[in-house]
C-alpha cells in the first residue's frame, strides 16, 4: 500500500502539470459523460417491498395500478359572488376545467366533479398517464390549464394539489435547501481551513479539490445510475459526504506535508516532502477511503432501491476523493512548495531570516489538558466516558421508527397547503386501501362476491367510509377493491384500519379462496411495510457492517485487540448519537429551536444509514490517530508515550476534520425535509462524539490500560517493522 501511494505521489510530483491538467480533464469528462447518458431514475416498481409491493405488482399486471392524480378545488372568493351566482360560476368553471384536462395528452381520465359536504367547494380530479414516479414531469400542463381558468374567473379561487404537484414542490424546496446548505457550508469550511493553515492559498486547496471531486462524482453517478437507479437524493448525499471526506483526506495529507517541511528545516525538496507524506498519510487516506467504501457497500444487502442509491452515491464520491488525494494533490503541493522555496531563497538573498512554520507539531496546551484525565486516571476516565455515552443512548429504549409519509412534508410548499384544505373539505377521501386479488378468469364472479362481502364487513367498521369501488382487468384475472378511510395516512386510525383489513376482513373473505393470490396495498400499506422490510434486513446489514469494520481495522493495524476496540467504540458513538436524535426529534421541546414539526418518530432510513456511514467515517479518525501512534511505536517509543504523542500530534487535524464534517452535516439540519434534517443532526452529533469523546477520552484511556497488549497478536509490533523500514527508506532515498 505504501509502495503504491509513494509511486503515485512520485509521478505526480515529477510531472505536476500533467497531473493537474489530467485531473481537470477527468472532471470535465465525468461531467460530460454524465450529461450525455443522463440520469436513470428509479421506477415505481423499484420501490415495491413487502405485501404492498406484491399487491401493486399484481395490479400492474392487470393494468389496474394506481394512477397519479391531480385535484383542483374550486370555490367562490369571499365577497365576490354569493348564492346562486356563486354556485353557477363554480359549476361552469369545473365543467370548463374538466374539458380542458380531457384534451391533454398527459391525462388518462377526469372524474365527475364532487361537491364538499358543506357545499362550498367543487373538486375536479384528473388521473395522469404513465409511471407514478414520472407524473411530476407532466403536471405543468395541468397547472397551465388551471391558471387559464383562474384568469378567466377572477371571482373564483382555483387551488391545485396532488402527488405530482407535491413531488414537484418537494424537488424545488430540496434545490433551494441545497443552495442554502452550500451558502452555509462553504464559507464556514473556508474559515476553518484558514484558521488551520493561516494561508488563503493553502486553505483553498482542500476546498477546491473537494468541490472538483463532487463535480466528477455527480457526473459518474449519472453513469452508474444505469446500473443502480437514482432515487433523486443522490446529489444531496454526494454534496454532504463529498465535502466532508474530500476536505478531510486533503487535510490529512496536507498537514503531514507541512509537518515534514517544518521538521526538515529546508533540507528536503518539495518532491521529497510529498513522498514522505504519501508514505504515511497517503496510506491512511487510502485505508480510510476503502473503509468507507466497504462499510457503505453493506447497504446493498438491505435490498432497497433508496439504500442502494445512497450507497452508490457515497461510494462514487469517496473513491473520487481518494483518487484526487493520490494524484492531483501531490502535484499541487509540489507547485506550492516550489513557490514557497523560491520566496524563501529571495528572502535569504536579501539577508532576511527564513521563516519556518512549526504550528501543529506539539499539539498545544489545550490538547495536553484534554488528554490529562486519560493520562493520569485512565480507569476513571474510561468508566465515566462510557457511562456518559450509555446515558445518552438511554432514550433509544423509546425509539419509534416510521416511514415519513407525504403528510410530513413542509407546509411551506403551496401544494401541501392545498392538500390540507382538500383533506379538511373531503375527509372521506383522505386514505385509500387497495385490496388486490389474482385468480383464474373463470373465478371472476367468485372474486367479486368475496370482495363485495369484504366491503360489507368494512362498512360496519367506523374506521371506514361507505365509499367503495371494484375494478376488474380486461382478462378478468385481476380485481381491485378500493376502500376509503376518513383519517390522515400517518394517523393511528389509518394504521388500525390496515390491521383490521389484513388480520380480519381479508382472511375471512378472499383469504378463503384456494389458489387465489391477494394483498393489501395503498399509501398506508407502503408506510407500514417499508419499515418492516427494513427491520428484517437489519441483522444482516449490521452483522456484515461489524464484520467488515473488524476486518478493515485488522488489516490496517494487524491487531485483533484494536479491531475489536474499534467496533465497540463505533457502536458506542452510534448508539449515543441515536439516543440524542430520539431525545430531540421524538419530542416537541426542540421544534422551535430546529424549525420542525415532530412526528413523534424517527425516519425509518435514519438509524441504518447512521450506522453504516458513521462506521465508515469514524475510520478516518481511527486510522489517522492510531497510525500516528503505531508509527511512533515502530520508531521505538513505548506504547504509553506513543499514545499521548500520537494523539497530540494529530489533534489539530482531527479537530479541523471534525469541524468541517460537523459544519457540513449541521447545514442539513436547516433543510425542510424532516428525514434529511434528522440525518444531518445525527451525523453531526456522531462526529462530535467520535472526535472529542471517543478519540480524546475513551481511546487513549483504553490503549493506556492495554499497553503493549493493544498490538496483539503482533508482539511488540515486530511483524509490521518492514513498513517502518519502507518509510525510512523513502526518507533516505528522497534526501
Amino acid at each position: 500500500m505504501n509502495s503504491f501511494t509513494v509511486r503515485a505521489a512520485r509521478w505526480s510530483a515529477l510531472h505536476p502539470w500533467r497531473a493537474i491538467i489530467g485531473w481537470l480533464v477527468f472532471v470535465v469528462l465525468c461531467l460530460g459523460l454524465g450529461s450525455a447518458v443522463g440520469v436513470n431514475s428509479a421506477k415505481t416498481a423499484d420501490y415495491r417491498v413487502g405485501e404492498a409491493g406484491r399487491a401493486e405488482a399484481i395490479a400492474a399486471e392487470g393494468q389496474l395500478e394506481r394512477r397519479s392524480t391531480e385535484q383542483v378545488l374550486i370555490s367562490a372568493r369571499p365577497g365576490a359572488l354569493d348564492g346562486a351566482a356563486a354556485k353557477t360560476a363554480v359549476e361552469a368553471a369545473a365543467k370548463e376545467l374538466s374539458a380542458r384536462f380531457e384534451r391533454l395528452p398527459e391525462v388518462e381520465g377526469v372524474a365527475e366533479p364532487v361537491l364538499s359536504g358543506d357545499g362550498g367547494i367543487l373538486l375536479v380530479e384528473a388521473a395522469l398517464k404513465g409511471e407514478e414516479r414520472d407524473a411530476k414531469d407532466k403536471v405543468d400542463a395541468l397547472v397551465e390549464q388551471t391558471d387559464a381558468v383562474q384568469k378567466a374567473n377572477p371571482g373564483l379561487l382555483l387551488e391545485e394539489t396532488g402527488s405530482p404537484s407535491i413531488s414537484k414542490g418537494v424537488d424545488k424546496q430540496r434545490g433551494d435547501d441545497l443552495a442554502l446548505s452550500e451558502a452555509i457550508t462553504l464559507p464556514v469550511t473556508l474559515i476553518t481551513l484558514l484558521i488551520v493553515f493561516g494561508s488563503v492559498t493553502m486553505a483553498g486547496v482542500p476546498l477546491l479539490l473537494a468541490l472538483s471531486s463532487i463535480a466528477a462524482a455527480v457526473g459518474l453517478s449519472m453513469v452508474v445510475s444505469h446500473i443502480s437507479p437514482d432515487t433523486g437524493i443522490g446529489t444531496n448525499l454526494i454534496l454532504m459526504i463529498g465535502l466532508a471526506v474530500g476536505v478531510d483526506y486533503t487535510l490529512f495529507y496536507l498537514k503531514r506535508e507541512r509537518e515534514e517541511r517544518a521538521r526538515s528545516q529546508g533540507k528536503l525538496s518539495s518532491e521529497a516532502l510529498v513522498e514522505l507524506a504519501a508514505a504515511t498519510s497517503g496510506r491512511a487516506v487510502v485505508v480510510s477511503g476503502l473503509a468507507v467504501v466497504v462499510s457503505t457497500a453493506t447497504l446493498y444487502l438491505a435490498s432497497d432501491v433508496i439504500f442502494s442509491s445512497l450507497a452508490t452515491g457515497t461510494i462514487v464520491v469517496v473513491l473520487v476523493a481518494v483518487l484526487s488525494s493520490l494524484t492531483v494533490l501531490p502535484a499541487l503541493l509540489v507547485k506550492l512548495g516550489r513557490r514557497a522555496e523560491r520566496r524563501e531563497r529571495r528572502r535569504a538573498e536579501r539577508g532576511k531570516p527564513v521563516r519556518r512554520r512549526t504550528r501543529g507539531e506539539s499539539g498545544g496546551r489545550v490538547w495536553a489538558a484534554l488528554l490529562r484525565p486519560a493520562n493520569r486516571h485512565p480507569v476513571a476516565t474510561l468508566c465515566v466516558s462510557v457511562l456518559a455515552l450509555l446515558a445518552l443512548a438511554a432514550p433509544l429504549a423509546g425509539l419509534r421508527i416510521t416511514e415519513m409519509s407525504r403528510d410530513t412534508h413542509s407546509r411551506e410548499i403551496p401544494a401541501m397547503q392545498v392538500y390540507d384544505r382538500l383533506n379538511e373539505a373531503f375527509p372521506e377521501r383522505r386514505v385509500t386501501h387497495d385490496i388486490v386479488v389474482r385468480a383464474d378468469a373463470g373465478r371472476s364472479g367468485e372474486v367479486t362476491a368475496a370482495l363485495s362481502k369484504l366491503a360489507e364487513l368494512a362498512h360496519g367498521d367506523p374506521l371506514f367510509t361507505d365509499a367503495e369501488r371494484i375494478r376488474t382487468s380486461d382478462d378478468r384475472r385481476v380485481s381491485v377493491l378500493e376502500l376509503k378511510v376518513p383519517y390522515l395516512g400517518n394517523s393511528d386510525e389509518a394504521y388500525d384500519s390496515l390491521d383490521h383489513l389484513r388480520d380480519e376482513y381479508v382472511p375471512a373473505t378472499v383469504g378463503g379462496m384456494e389458489g387465489a393470490e391477494y394483498g393489501v396495498s395503498g399509501d398506508v400499506a407502503r408506510y407500514s411495510d417499508y419499515p418492516a422490510h427494513q427491520n428484517s434486513k437489519l441483522p444482516l446489514v449490521l452483522g456484515a457492517l461489524l464484520l467488515v469494520t473488524f476486518a478493515m481495522t485488522l488489516y490496517a493495524f494487524r491487531s485483533v485487540v484494536l479491531a475489536l476496540l474499534g467496533v465497540v467504540l463505533n457502536l458506542l458513538s452510534a448508539a449515543a448519537a441515536l439516543g440524542l436524535l430520539v431525545l430531540v426529534f421524538q419530542g416537541s421541546w426542540a421544534e422551535g429551536l430546529l424549525n420542525f414539526d415532530s412526528t413523534g418518530s424517527i425516519g425509518s432510513r435514519v438509524p441504518l444509514f447512521l450506522f453504516v456511514i458513521l462506521f465508515g467515517l469514524s475510520m478516518d479518525y481511527q486510522v489517522f490517530v492510531v497510525s500516528r501512534i503505531r508509527e511512533a511505536v515502530l520508531g521505538g517509543t513505548p506504547t504509553r508515550q506513543a499514545v499521548l504523542d500520537g494523539i497530540r500530534s494529530s489533534a489539530s487535524v482531527v479537530t479541523s476534520a471534525a469541524a468541517v464534517m460537523t459544519t457540513v452535516f449541521t447545514s442539513f439540519v436547516f433543510l425542510h425535509i424532516i428525514e434529511m434534517k434528522q440525518i444531518g443532526f445525527v451525523l453531526a452529533a456522531a462526529v462530535l462524539l467520535d472526535a472529542f469523546v471517543i478519540r480524546v477520552l475513551i481511546l487513549p484511556a483504553a490503549m493506556l490500560l492495554l499497553g503493549e497488549a493493544s498490538w496483539w497478536p503482533s508482539r511488540g509490533v515486530r511483524r509490521p517493522v518492514r513498513e517502518n523500514r519502507e518509510v525510512s527508506a523513502v526518507a533516505a532515498d528522497v534526501r
